[in-house]
């Protein structure tokens, strides 16, 4: 995991125009934004993200702030583009699938390692509380920058992270797993 000296060489790099600073932002945080928008609009992450991306590369000349506000600033373009992503699907008849094609590559690795057992697990929580335990716990952002993505108060942000975590840890397939693990 870069640090914020890493990020922030690369920001300024990339907003100087330097196509190696953006890949290391992108390498730094596209795990995050997918993770993210995985679990707040399903299988259509990967079209949300890249439209984020193409958002930042469109508006990076405008931005103005260190990593933590870089970090903010994209999970809020992600959100915006997730809630796109659920209106165009809402307006949208989804045809029925194939069956005949094959997972992509960021598919196949959100799914090695339990990421996408996890995921499902936040997923099934209320949606203000899997957002916000999704920008806090895996984004990693504090609870004022998650606050302005999510148009709420810091109080309310850390009560949805609260109640997100101890539904979650309640849930019967953790609770499974965890004593297995005292074993």
């Amino acid at each position: 995991m870069p640090t914020d000296r890493d990020l922030a060489d690369a920001l300024r790099a990339a907003q100087d125009g330097d196509a190696a600073g953006f890949a290391a932002l992108w390498r730094a945080l596209q795990p995050a934004v997918l993770r993210y928008l995985r679990v707040v609009i399903g299988d259509r992450a990967e079209d949300a993200a890249s439209e984020t991306w193409l958002q930042v590369i469109r508006d990076l000349h405008r931005f103005h702030g260190g990593p933590a506000d870089f970090r903010g600033w994209l999970f809020r373009i992600a959100r915006h583009r997730g809630i796109d992503e659920r209106r165009r699907r809402a307006a949208t008849p989804t045809p029925a699938p194939d069956g005949g094609t094959a997972p992509d590559a960021a598919t196949q690795a959100l799914e090695d390692g339990g990421t996408a057992w996890a995921l499902e697990l936040v997923a099934t929580l209320p949606p203000d509380q899997a957002e916000a335990v999704m920008l806090r716990v895996v984004a990693g952002l504090d609870v004022a920058t998650t606050a302005r993505i999510l148009g709420k108060r810091p109080g309310a942000v850390r009560i949805a992270t609260m109640r997100g975590l101890r539904r979650l840890a309640s849930n019967p397939q953790i609770t499974r797993l965890l004593a297995r693990e005292e074993v």
